[in-house]
């Protein structure tokens, strides 16, 4: 194959990770190797392979004592590993005692530190001790020299000395295998690489406009299925044509349908109001306590005229956590006692393997143990997790909640599920980050009394039931649709790998 048919097949690549840079890597690995345009050699490229070292001047860097430089801006340049960029360097640092001179011509390499085997063209100027000059014999076109050591400067970073910070020395510098052809040769290569680089970054600018544009059509899309949120218009968020982050489809779906937006409301539908009353009877007699009203100033959306704003704790029969004894750092095994980390609750499904043994001849706490349809929160945790809730579906036995885990129970009017929509949806996020607890972003807590006035926008119980419902759904086809994107980059990724095998063997 052709490294231009290489290039025309683009767009069938454009998906894979880092498709442009592997482009660039893969023209330089040919080049390096003599195979970019083998019309151009004229024997061999065995024949024309040399070490580095007896073709090149090596000037390793050194700094001036106390590393003191001219801060009036007189002297010489003076170039550190930190001014390696596209402009070279890219702040001018003056010193007045250049004990090591890199001169136009030479190739720049920086030896250690985080960006060790980073390479650039030379001017002149003096170079610190990160950094060493590749000074070419006549025999070296400095920009051949340049290209060709990029490969094998990429393969020196990544096994480089140095444990907090890679370092290379003049062994590995001076190991290194150059093909040199004639300079007639590494002049036309020089060219062939610049031409197709150019086209690199064409196609880059191809992809990145590509990006922006289909980002521009997922948020008009999903603008305009807010705006008339109806079946008819799902069309526009499961969009053929560009690719609609599943992230951003999640969070789109599910705020459209704690406000109300996701499913037509029904006349025929109890309103709210009637069943808060109720839930409100039944809490008088059991003495529970009343929260106070939500008010005008915490309501963050507008919501439809059956439905109504009430705190979640007005809603609760019953609230508590659980238990968390000094436990062994293993999880249970079989059916013995465990207690569930916050873990268990944090992402967005129960997982009953996160927990921890109780020692042995210690006895679990029945009151403490979760069962099928229960409410929980985490109220201890980073601030994006922190109060993140599930519904429990199957779990096996023997499974306390800790201390960190909070259990509402509500009458069977409300559906548990519309409730953890609910509390994981933007604006209760924004309320449990306002009113956290904690100086670390790392470890929130959120009391049970912060837990009992969020706020929530609650629906008849039949529509309640028809939400969670069409979110499931629609969830289910973002899982596809996610499946579906990993499959085509996946492809795109494994053509890429051919089609670089097909023209590097």
């Amino acid at each position: 194959m052709k490294l231009e048919t290489f290039f025309e097949k683009f767009n069938k690549i454009a998906d894979a990770p880092d498709a442009v840079a592997r482009m660039r890597e893969l023209v330089l690995e040919l080049s390096a190797t003599g195979r970019l345009t083998p019309e151009l050699l004229d024997r061999p490229v065995e024949e024309d392979t040399k070490l580095m070292g007896p073709i090149v001047e090596l000037v390793m860097g050194q700094a001036p004592a106390g590393d003191e430089y001219n801060t009036e801006g007189r002297g010489t340049v003076f170039v550190k590993v930190g001014e390696f960029g596209p402009l070279y360097p890219r702040e001018e640092v003056w010193t007045t005692n250049p004990l090591k001179f890199a001169k136009k011509g030479d190739v720049l390499v920086c030896v250690v530190g985080a960006t060790v085997g980073k390479l650039n063209l030379a001017i002149d100027c003096a170079i610190g001790r990160s950094v060493a000059a590749i000074r070419p014999s006549a025999a070296l076109n400095t920009k051949f020299l340049y290209y060709s050591l990029i490969p094998y400067t990429l393969r020196l970073r990544r096994n480089s000395r140095g444990s907090a910070q890679g370092v290379i020395g003049k062994v590995e510098l001076n190991a290194v295998s150059l093909w040199v052809p004639s300079l007639e040769v590494q002049r036309r290569i020089v060219a062939k690489i610049d031409e197709l680089m150019v086209l690199c970054d064409r196609l880059e600018a191809q992809q990145q406009e590509r990006e922006t544009r289909h980002a521009a059509l997922a948020r008009a899309s999903l603008t305009r299925f807010a705006d008339a949120p109806t079946q008819a218009s799902l069309q526009f968020l499961f969009h053929p044509s560009y690719e609609m982050p599943p992230v951003d489809l999640r969070k789109s779906i599910l705020n459209l349908a704690v406000q109300g937006k996701l499913v037509p409301q029904r006349p025929s539908d109890e309103p709210a109001e009637e069943l808060i009353a109720r839930i409100a009877m039944s809490r008088n007699a059991k003495r529970a306590k009343i929260y106070e009203p939500v008010s005008a100033d915490d309501m963050p959306y507008e919501i439809p005229f059956s439905w109504a704003w009430i705190r979640l704790g007005n809603i609760a029969i019953t609230s508590d956590s659980g238990w968390s004894p000094q436990c062994l750092p293993e999880a249970r095994s079989g059916t013995d006692w465990g207690v569930l980390k916050v873990s268990a609750v944090s992402w967005g499904a129960f997982n009953p393997e996160e927990n921890k043994a109780l020692p042995q001849g210690m006895t679990g706490r029945p009151d403490c143990e979760v069962k099928a349809g229960d409410f929980l929160l985490s109220r201890a945790n980073t601030e994006e997790l922190v109060a993140r809730s599930v519904v429990v579906g199957q779990t096996p036995p023997r499974l306390m909640m800790s201390d960190k885990i909070v259990r509402f129970t509500f009458p069977s009017e409300i559906e548990r599920a519309f409730i953890n929509l609910a509390n994981i949806s933007d604006p209760s996020r924004a309320y449990y980050v306002r009113n956290a607890s904690g100086t670390s972003s790392s470890m929130k807590n959120i009391g049970r009394e912060v837990m009992c006035n969020l706020p929530i926008a609650l629906p008849p119980v039949a529509e309640q039931r028809r939400i969670v419902a069409k979110v499931e759904q629609l969830m289910a086809l973002v899982d596809e649709l996610e499946l579906q994107l990993a499959a085509s980059h996946a492809t795109a990724a494994s053509l890429l790998s051919a089609l670089v095998a097909q023209l590097t063997t």
